[in-house]
């Protein structure tokens, strides 16, 4: 072995002097890079993981853990009691069965209605294309929260250019269910649709015009061009964003209170577990009683461990097919 190395050695030296030392800087320079290289993962992966590792440690310490100085990460007085009163105050397998339904429909909506507006921009013409795109991309930059009174006015006093109002005489009022939510989703104007619609749009222009005009030649129209050839074609993108819809529709509660606050949702109720936690002290002690600020962030952060689980476990099952899918559409982007 040492004299394998000898042998490799003696080679590379006297290719290094015949090359004037250029050999050796670019051996060092390779090894300086993987060096950094490693750091800078190492480091970026330490600032990811380092609060959810925390918040791991915390849901799994007794009360007194907190007080104590010598406790850093490990809990001294390991305990899984946290879990169960955070389940008990937020009802969390009511809420988790709430979340997981309407996070499937309004994902299930928002990408099919999506994918047909991507479709249009990708590959129609008509009047004022640019402009409608223009809005597409407004929607991305604008954030939810400019349009938060206008929203909330609009399916308070819901109207269709006043038909409902010839009709009935009044206004619907479309808050405290999920209606606005379908409707919004439908329109294009949900949660990050306008993201949606431009990456669709863009991995339906990454397709090769030919395909459609081959099915064209065979007697399919746009419609049966569409489903048969283009659709199966966008696999990729199309579950990339209903997972992303996914994700995002179940960590939302912006548009969760806003309009459908009456429902049970993880989102909703981490929000409120602070007051929650209160009022079961209240209940056990008769007296109004406050948790003190490390005690309601410890029950936050365990919440938040039970609400991001299954997330996890969505991606640990998707992980493949959904970086493949990534690659994929940036490659044909």
């Amino acid at each position: 072995m040492n004299r394998l190395l000898s042998v490799k050695w003696k080679e590379f030296y006297s290719r290094n002097k015949k090359s004037g030392g250029y050999l050796l800087r670019k051996k060092v320079c390779y090894i300086l890079y993987r060096i950094i290289r490693a750091i800078l993962l190492f480091g970026l992966c330490f600032l990811i993981l380092q609060p959810l590792m925390n918040k791991i440690s915390l849901s799994f310490m007794k009360e007194r853990d907190l007080y104590d100085p010598t406790i850093i990460v490990v809990p001294r007085n390991f305990t899984t009691e946290n879990y169960k009163l955070v389940n008990q105050l937020i009802g969390f397998w009511r809420a988790f069965g709430n979340s997981i339904g309407i996070s499937l429909l309004v994902s299930v909506i928002q990408v099919a209605f999506c994918t047909l507006v991507g479709y249009g921009f990708a590959r129609f013409q008509f009047p004022l294309k640019r402009f409608w795109f223009a809005c597409v991309v407004l929607v991305i930059v604008v954030p939810p929260q400019t349009i938060m009174s206008s929203l909330y006015l609009n399916f308070r006093f819901f109207d269709i250019f006043g038909l409902i109002t010839l009709v009935t005489g009044s206004t619907i009022n479309l808050q405290k269910s999920i209606v606005p939510y379908l409707l919004l989703c439908m329109t294009c104007m949900g949660l990050k649709s306008g993201l949606y619609i431009f990456l669709i749009r863009q991995y339906f222009r990454g397709i090769p015009k030919e395909l459609e005009e081959a099915a064209y030649v065979d007697g399919c129209g746009n419609f049966n061009t569409f489903i048969k050839i283009m659709l199966p074609d966008a696999k990729p993108i199309l579950i990339s964003c209903f997972l992303f819809a996914f994700v995002w529709q179940w960590t939302d509660a912006f548009y969760s209170k806003m309009f459908i606050g009456n429902i049970a949702l993880i989102s909703n109720k981490l929000t409120s577990i602070s007051g929650l936690l209160n009022d079961y002290l209240t209940s056990i002690n008769g007296t109004a009683t406050k948790a003190s600020v490390a005690y309601g962030q410890m029950m936050i952060s365990t919440g938040m461990i039970m609400a991001i689980i299954p997330l996890l476990l969505l991606y640990i099952i998707a992980q493949k097919g959904f970086v493949e899918n990534l690659s994929q559409t940036g490659l044909k982007m």
